[in-house]
């Protein structure tokens, strides 16, 4: 099963810089461990229509049921509501894994380097590549930014997580890891950094660190209203020229 990504997500990202817009991921959540419940009684659909009228580069959607509630239907249901690439967020582990993420239509696929040793993440990688599937591989410290480089994998899209997954995203990272991991990390990818952004501010710190687009959850829905806090992010801006 091999082919082209119906929606590419780098493009999409591309194509915003191109719009002197910064490239902004909006992500739906049920619950973070952190922070708990995010939906506030909001059905998934209804954020992601909302979300769709604002210049977003694509729409993240966390499928990992046990720590952030998450559910693959909802990659199903909110699909015919947003033209903008689909990233699932999850811990993928199988070729059975990158199947059903197709079948929900879904165009690129979350891998975390530390959560694979170094050939499953290769062979991984390159079973997503065969299937259409864009990829966003991430890391969140030295050593994962050693390894990815000398595995030689070139995503496309290449993800600065500033919270440790590994504790659930519970710790207080800040933009200031995509700071210090940026200037480390193999050239030839989409720098995209994640989590611990609350508003512009850490947008413009991300932008300045070399981040070419931002991915943002928690602050948004957690906004009084989630269409203006995207739009106060995409209006940061990127450079012309």
């Amino acid at each position: 099963m091999t082919g082209a990504p119906r929606r590419s997500l780098a493009a999409s990202i591309r194509r915003r810089q191109g719009e002197g817009l910064l490239p902004v991921l909006s992500e739906i959540k049920v619950r973070s461990p952190k922070e708990g419940d995010l939906l506030r009684g909001r059905a998934p659909e209804d954020l992601a229509a909302a979300m769709a009228t604002t210049p977003i580069a694509g729409l993240s959607v966390v499928t990992e049921l046990i720590h952030f509630g998450g559910d693959l239907d909802v990659v199903r249901r909110v699909r015919p509501l947003v033209a903008v690439p689909i990233l699932r967020k999850d811990f993928l582990r199988t070729e059975a894994d990158l199947d059903e993420t197709l079948e929900a239509g879904a165009d690129a696929v979350l891998l975390t380097v530390c959560l694979f040793d170094d050939e499953p993440l290769a062979r991984l990688h390159a079973a997503a590549r065969e299937r259409g599937l864009e990829t966003l591989v991430e890391v969140h410290d030295d050593k994962d930014a050693a390894r990815l480089a000398d595995l030689g994998l070139r995503p496309d899209v290449l993800g600065v997580n500033n919270r440790d997954i590994q504790i659930g995203e519970t710790d207080d990272g800040d933009v200031g890891v995509t700071e210090r991991l940026a200037p480390t990390l193999p050239a030839g990818s989409l720098l995209l950094s994640e989590s611990s952004i609350a508003g512009p501010d850490d947008a413009r710190r991300a932008r300045g660190a070399g981040a070419d687009a931002v991915l943002v959850g928690t602050s948004i829905l957690r906004a009084a209203d989630a269409v203006e806090a995207i739009r106060a992010l995409v209006e940061v801006g990127w450079p012309s020229g």
